[in-house]
């Protein structure tokens, strides 16, 4: 490589790490587009995370990937959080600048909502009211990500109505929270429920929701990817309403991180699909 060549180099910072598909999805793009660099899970256990951050200028990284338990806790460890990632209250993206500082990103609401649109084109945020099951964080960016689509009105439930309520208090008017016993009624006329909380997952127990109040026109989704079909969107399907697993969001919201490292916007292929579902 000529001395005046950069190698690429960005990560994943987590704890555990292991399981992060994210550097399945970089490395294929860096191997795609004929960049020469690597993209590497990070271990990082929380009482190091802010030495962790502080070294990525030094070791030469451009930026790095958070994922559990760091996403809301490096939001006091950096120069300058961006207002999407601030609204979320987390950052998944971290970017070194040119002069070492380190900026906060979120983009799993910019994921969430290209994962819907690549589903289903004609799909649009305000034309029907979406539900959002779930007040953490996954529910949070997912919101942002509905209003910044156009969604008009968000309902939220929550198996702890206190949390509901917090996240309608702090998105504004257009997020109404409603108790957990109401969530089958008030899929009426909803357009998307979206299932952003752990039921559902591997070693968790189901999401107990009825579709049945669901129009025949509604899409359902689940962040959950794995497994790639919960129980949820089996439901949905057998309903004749269209599904989208969880894993469109881990795509999407890769690409623009993936952008400001690099330089180059990615696209989300079938092949990449294809390379990430097999390790689940």
């Amino acid at each position: 490589m000529p001395p005046h060549r950069r190698f690429l180099l960005a990560g994943v910072m987590g704890w555990p790490i292991g399981h992060s598909r994210s550097p399945k999805i970089h490395n294929h793009w860096l191997a795609q587009y004929g960049l020469e660099g690597v993209y590497v899970p990070l271990a990082i256990a929380p009482d190091g995370l802010e030495r962790a951050l502080r070294a990525l200028p030094a070791l030469g990284f451009l930026g790095c990937n958070l994922t559990i338990p760091h996403k809301e806790a490096a939001l006091p460890l950096l120069d300058k959080v961006e207002p999407e990632a601030a609204r979320i209250g987390a950052v998944n993206c971290v970017v070194v600048e040119p002069d070492g500082s380190l900026t906060g990103k979120n983009y799993d609401g910019y994921g969430f909502v290209a994962s819907l649109r690549a589903a289903s084109p004609q799909w649009r945020a305000g034309d029907a009211p979406c539900a959002v099951i779930g007040a953490g964080g996954g529910a949070r960016a997912v919101v942002a990500g509905l209003i910044d689509a156009g969604a008009n009105e968000i309902r939220v439930f929550n198996r702890t109505d206190e949390r509901a309520q917090a996240l309608a208090a702090d998105f504004g008017p257009r997020v109404t929270a409603h108790p957990w016993a109401q969530r089958d009624a008030g899929l009426a006329g909803i357009g998307l429920v979206v299932n952003t909380t752990s039921l559902g997952m591997i070693g968790q127990p189901p999401l107990e929701i009825s579709l049945a109040a669901a129009p025949a026109s509604a899409m359902v989704a689940d962040i959950v990817y794995a497994p790639l079909e919960t129980a949820l969107l089996a439901a949905a399907r057998r309903q004749g309403l269209t599904a989208v697993d969880g894993l469109g969001m881990l795509m999407h919201q890769a690409r623009p991180a993936f952008r400001d490292w690099f330089g180059v916007m990615p696209d989300v292929t079938p092949a990449l699909r294809s390379l990430v579902a097999a390790t689940l």
